[in-house]
């Protein structure tokens, strides 16, 4: 993007350039600078994200996020944008850079909002987060790169800082127990084993020696004895101890502290902090009692349908009954090697290559595979997408994990598919990352509610792509619809009504085709991540709105490609800005 000059009130040239006056006359400060500051500032803060992001100058670093200190420079940086950003004269942005500024003063503001709730006091649960991260970058074949020398020597400064982590962890941890800010007992009880089996008695067989076994032919033969050794020092004296002293830690001190409700709801700050994770997440001022009520609506919608396809195969019984039936069909779970699992994913993309050209004018060159899980964190994962690098470093990748190969039933992989790989995630996320119009910053961006809306969305455009021809496959598309619709319904029970854990598993498995142990890694999750499962059908539901009033305003003129290309072409943003951008593109046609 070329530089643009912008006018600003004198003040603001003050707090980023200069000091001085707040009288002093209009200055000029260059917008594409602020944007690039951002960046830099918001990955010095995140160097894990930083890394996946391809930013390499952070692969030696890691945040404390649980710290005073660390929470601290957070709020340091929202102040300084803030200001920054006050003092821009919107009238001289260009299309793009409006679209920047409103992401940006939307950040500054949540973010502020969430950094004055004591989320600090629960570093830790077993969906996501930085010993998560860590041990995924630790197999190498993730963000953390490992084929020069220099590769290894930061992921060894990084495991001595993780190190110090966990202990930080711990110390914020007993704080949360002092207040009652603690996990509920049945998520401490999956987070044990994530922290008991990285203490292995053979040094060979721990996930941080991966890239020990896997170093470049290249090296010479002292290097490679040289960070063997240190590798194993670290992974000894440091990292198996320190796994051990949490693992006692959680059970010994944490566990038995860990509290018996299941919501946020429940904690003395926890109803303002399940507001912000709603904010946050669906990036609209929806109240949970409003999501709720559409979940309800949308899953009556969706029964109604669901039972249509009931009918077309000839089922007799219930609706419930047939989720049953659907769960145990034999022949919809016919593998016996995980291998079979990812072939069948092939097959889908093969399906669908030629059917893609038709919707989609805009699509990404960044290349993409579909691969089995690691089995570290194999068994609580869902299936998911990681980006790829730009560069052509890394490729997207689609994550399925395959616990139990016998058990694993396929009648939602179409729908999974299109959801996590192509048109969903890798072709969002990479156009996104392609974007040269984009800054830097907006480049790597997520919002939940864009990004796992599109995705969603694109579900529905199977049978436009060759899919869903067994009604099998279309029944896994709505049981993965309705699953997003039950969120809506859960999420909000569990967080803002006071549901129990076990509340909400009796009505998801009411109303979807999951398994029980599906079904209650689901809730946990939900759980360990308030608001974060409300992204999905609110963002949806809001790109299907803004196609069908496009669809509606241009008649004849509508053109499908142009419309994903307009949703696409400028990344993640709030759904509020999405739509102001589609009604300004409509009102042009």
């Amino acid at each position: 993007m070329k530089t643009k000059q912008l006018l600003v009130l004198g003040s603001a040239v003050c707090l980023l350039f200069s000091n001085c006056k707040k009288d002093d006359a209009k200055k000029t400060i260059d917008f594409t600078a602020i944007t690039k500051n951002y960046f830099d500032d918001k990955n010095a803060l995140d160097p894990l994200s930083a890394t996946q992001n391809g930013q390499s100058q952070y692969n030696d670093q890691l945040q404390f996020e649980m710290t005073d200190g660390y929470r601290k420079s957070q709020m340091a940086f929202f102040n300084k944008y803030q200001k920054t950003i006050d003092a821009v004269d919107q009238k001289n942005l260009a299309a793009e850079e409006l679209n920047s500024y409103e992401i940006i003063k939307w950040e500054l503001s949540v973010g502020k909002e969430l950094l004055n709730q004591p989320t600090n006091l629960m570093p830790i649960h077993q969906f996501w987060g930085t010993h998560l991260t860590m041990g995924q970058y630790a197999g190498g074949s993730s963000g953390q790169p490992f084929k020069t020398e220099k590769d290894y020597t930061n992921f060894l400064k990084r495991m001595d800082l993780y190190s110090v982590w966990i202990d930080s962890a711990m110390v914020y941890m007993k704080k949360g127990i002092d207040k009652g800010a603690v996990l509920p007992q049945s998520l401490t009880e999956k987070v044990i084993p994530q922290f008991d089996k990285m203490a292995t008695p053979h040094i060979e067989d721990n996930l941080f020696y991966s890239a020990i076994k896997i170093m470049p032919a290249a090296f010479s033969e002292e290097t490679k004895k040289d960070l063997t050794a240190k590798y194993t020092a670290t992974i000894t004296n440091k990292l198996i101890p320190q796994y051990k002293k949490m693992a006692e830690f959680l059970k010994k001190e944490y566990l038995p502290a860990s509290r018996k409700t299941s919501g946020i709801g429940s904690l003395a700050f926890g109803k303002d902090l399940y507001a912000v994770y709603v904010k946050q997440w669906t990036t609209t001022s929806m109240t949970p009692e409003e999501i709720h009520e559409l979940g309800l609506s949308e899953v009556a919608r969706l029964n109604a349908e669901m039972e249509k396809v009931k009918s077309q195969v000839g089922f007799k019984g219930t609706l419930l009954e047939f989720f049953d039936y659907v769960r145990n069909k034999a022949e919809l779970k016919p593998f016996k090697k995980p291998e079979e699992v990812i072939a069948n994913f092939e097959k889908i993309y093969t399906v669908i290559k030629p059917n893609v050209d038709k919707l989609f004018s805009l699509q990404p060159k960044t290349k993409f595979e579909i691969r089995r899980t690691e089995a570290f964190r194999e068994q609580t994962a869902s299936a998911e997408y990681s980006p790829g690098a730009t560069d052509g470093s890394r490729p997207g990748i689609f994550y399925v994990p395959i616990p139990n190969v016998t058990e694993y039933n396929m009648y939602g992989d179409e729908d999974l598919f299109l959801h996590e790989a192509i048109p969903g995630h890798h072709f969002q996320i990479s156009l996104q990352q392609e974007n040269a119009n984009l800054p830097d910053f907006r480049k790597y961006n997520w919002f939940g509610a864009y990004g796992e809306g599109w995705a969603l969305y694109t579900e529905s455009l199977g049978k436009e792509l060759g899919l869903y021809q067994d009604p099998y496959q279309y029944f896994g598309m709505l049981g993965n619809e309705m699953h997003r619709a039950v969120r809506l319904v859960v999420d909000t029970g569990l967080h803002s009504k006071g549901w129990t854990r076990e509340q909400a598993i009796k009505y998801s498995l009411a109303n979807e085709a999951e398994s029980e142990a599906s079904i209650t890694t689901e809730i946990e999750r939900y759980m360990a991540i308030p608001g974060q499962a409300l992204s999905y059908k609110i963002g949806q539901l809001k790109i299907m709105e803004l196609r069908k009033r496009a669809q509606d305003k241009m008649g004849t003129r509508f053109d499908i490609k142009k419309f994903h290309e307009k949703v696409l072409e400028s990344g993640v943003m709030p759904l509020a800005l999405l739509e102001k951008n589609i009604d300004a593109w409509i009102a042009e046609k």
